[in-house]
């Protein structure tokens, strides 16, 4: 028998009344300056999570725009919390659903919003003119609010790493945010605050037209969910372009993860980030790569963890190579000697795996 168990955490009530009435403004997570070179900003435009500006389980290529951008623009993306869809049950709901989230599941369930074939509600998409397949777009990630004041996590028989562990068994739970201290109240009676280091679990373009949609769980080239907690604001996100003006969606909320999110979900949550998009002609790879200020970031993905990372380890030479003129011999023996393979997520229907090169590696190095 399949049993369901819903768990509030002690105090959990307060922090949904105060998500509720609060007008305090979000917290929000930024970098005192960026690493990265200043680039012109266009316009600044907002897009907040509606029936009319999300795409509900997929990434589209054949998806009209929510809004149409310039390369260099920047633009505040609101995403809903994948909370909503647990809460929102008879019985279980407490009054105090995002309001975006109940529009977009209304229009869902009257097929005025197509759904499927993922669960996964992203904003979008954004058109960046003059995006084409073959070049590569540059997210900017400048900063990232928390919108509510409490996550979700939860598991059930069909997903997670060890299903077989846990048969027939569904759990969810409610973990308020201390935002102030910037810590989820995971226990207090166990004395477990787990820090915050919000991100967005998904932010991808569309795949090529013959491909047409795609699930919204799986991530690919088209980056996606790749569930990668190091895209944190202050970091810079690259995805090859498969069709005209990219089709950017963002979504998936995490108030924070651990490496791997074996029981399927994060700390799920409501997010709003500000990102600066520009087009790059001059860089051109197949997979996603990632930047922060101290790491460079390959990536790889696939049903199998061995190909995902073996894609990983050789996008990580192709990075050395392109970025720093390595010989595929030197940086082969560089990411054995420096480099740092790690588990992305387990549990997306592909696996990820990351690969962590420091740039503190070629502080001295002059490129020529």
């Amino acid at each position: 028998m399949r049993r369901l168990t819903i768990t509030f955490i002690p105090l959990i009530s307060v922090a949904l009344a105060a998500c509720a009435a609060s007008t305090t403004p979000p917290k929000t997570i930024t970098t005192s300056a960026y690493f990265w070179p200043a680039h012109p900003v266009g316009s600044v435009h907002t897009l907040m999570p509606s029936p009319t500006t999300v795409v509900y389980g997929g990434y589209d290529p054949a998806a009209a725009p929510a809004l149409r951008v310039a390369s260099g623009d920047e633009v505040i993306v609101g995403a809903v919390s994948t909370c909503g869809a647990r809460l929102l049950q008879p019985g279980v709901d407490t009054g105090t659903i995002e309001p975006a989230y109940r529009a977009i599941a209304d229009a869902a369930r009257d097929s005025t919003l197509r759904r499927g074939p993922g669960g996964h509600i992203l904003t979008g998409p954004i058109y960046v003119d003059g995006a084409e397949p073959g070049d590569v777009l540059e997210v900017r990630i400048e900063s990232i609010a928390v919108d509510l004041p409490y996550a979700c996590n939860g598991f059930g028989p069909r997903g997670g790493f060890l299903p077989e562990d846990f048969p027939g068994e569904s759990r969810m739970r409610v973990i308020p945010l201390d935002l102030q201290h910037m810590v989820a109240r995971f226990s207090d009676s166990l004395g477990i605050a787990i820090p915050l280091h919000p991100f967005f679990g998904s932010i991808g373009v569309a795949p090529s037209p013959e491909q047409g949609r795609i699930n919204s769980a799986p991530p690919g080239t088209h980056a996606g969910n790749l569930d990668n907690k190091a895209l944190v604001a202050g970091t810079i996100l690259y995805i090859p372009v498969h069709t005209r003006g990219a089709l950017l969606e963002i979504g998936d909320g995490h108030a924070g993860q651990g490496d791997g999110e074996v029981d399927i979900t994060a700390l799920e949550t409501s997010l709003r980030g500000k990102f600066q998009l520009i087009v790059r002609k001059d860089l051109h790879f197949d997979w996603p790569r990632a930047e922060t200020p101290t790491d460079w970031i390959a990536m790889g993905a696939d049903s199998n963890l061995t190909v995902a990372t073996k894609i990983a380890t050789r996008q990580a030479i192709a990075l050395l190579g392109d970025t720093y003129r390595l010989s595929r011999e030197d940086a082969y023996q560089l990411l054995s000697t420096a480099g740092d393979v790690r588990i992305t997520q387990l549990v997306d229907g592909t696996m990820g795996a990351h690969v962590m090169i420091s740039k503190r590696l070629f502080a001295g190095r002059p490129l020529d």
